[in-house]
């Protein structure tokens, strides 16, 4: 096939049909009758040889060969529109728009107090919400364009994906002040006795430490599982259980809670957080100042240079 054979619109079509999964969403979305929509459609099935959407009674849903095809086409799109609007500006203070970024409860509680006073000050009318990266189909939502950045240990963005070491950070022991472990150092005989609160949050890339703890021998006196992290300073407040976190969300969590933690006795790895975007999205105005101000809020090394810190997922 050659590019001669279609019409950039088709494509067009077919990545609102990607993202909308309704003819009439997509009619609207495009200014056009759903009879419109629907012709194009069987033109873009004659052509490829396939029926690309099949209706289901929750919307059309993509065939096997046009979830092939989606990234290679969102992808083309998302550059030729970012080669066309490469030489407007991004004016933050007169912006309106809302952005979506995709973090755990970890991230929630440590980027977004820093995050959403800096877009009051510098963009009051940028709205921000967050989704889940473990609650969302991510990839398909950040090809799509519906979720803008994801933030986190996310070893399942790949091809198609730009990604930036933002920080790595390791894993320390979390408790209440007055504990009886409250001292200088935590030893082995120590954790492996103490109480545990255990934090279960599969697919984020965090519950790989739990399988470390137990390849290290150690076998925890667990009182405790819960899913989630938004929990953990209110459990640890008032009970005498020991937490394994992250050391940004332990410094987070300390003043409010009366919290302090100490290093972890175990060794185990650093863990690097890094942003990911589409790379439709890689030239756009708006998403290199949302990066922009990710990275300078949030950054480890500043002084890294770009051409080390940067890199695009092979695909």
């Amino acid at each position: 096939m050659e590019l001669s054979d279609i019409d950039l619109n088709q494509l067009v079509l077919f990545q609102q049909l990607m993202v909308e999964r309704r003819v009439s969403k997509v009619a609207e979305n495009l200014g056009l009758s759903q009879p419109a929509v629907s012709n194009s459609l069987a033109r873009l099935r004659r052509l490829f040889g396939d029926d690309l959407f099949v209706r289901t009674p929750t919307g059309m849903m993509p065939t096997p060969f046009a979830e092939q095809l989606a990234e290679p086409i969102g992808y083309a799109l998302g550059m030729i529109h970012s080669g066309l609007n490469q030489h407007s500006r991004f004016d933050p203070a007169r912006a309106k728009r809302s952005v979506t970024i995709g973090m755990t409860d970890i991230g929630e509680i440590v980027f977004l107090p820093k995050l959403i006073e800096r877009l009051r000050r510098e963009a009051p009318g940028v709205s921000l919400s967050t989704v889940r990266t473990t609650a969302t189909n991510l990839r398909e939502d950040m090809e799509a364009g519906r979720v803008d950045l994801a933030i986190g240990p996310l070893p399942q963005l790949k091809a198609g994906f730009f990604q930036r070491r933002l920080f790595s950070q390791r894993y320390v022991c979390l408790f209440r002040t007055g504990h009886a472990l409250d001292r200088k150092e935590l030893s082995l005989e120590d954790f492996r006795t103490a109480e545990h609160l255990v934090i279960v949050s599969a697919g984020t890339g965090h519950d790989k430490v739990d399988e470390l703890i137990r390849q290290a021998g150690v076998d925890r006196n667990v009182r405790l599982t819960v899913p989630h992290f938004v929990s953990v300073g209110h459990l640890l407040r008032s009970t005498d259980m020991v937490a394994t976190v992250t050391e940004r969300l332990a410094h987070s969590l300390v003043d409010p809670f009366d919290l302090t933690f100490r290093p972890h006795p175990i060794d185990l790895p650093e863990i690097g957080i890094n942003v990911f975007w589409h790379a439709k999205v890689h030239r756009s105005p708006a998403h290199q100042w949302l990066r922009g101000v990710v990275f300078d809020l949030f950054g480890q090394d500043r002084l890294t240079k770009p051409s080390t810190e940067l890199s695009k997922l092979p695909g």
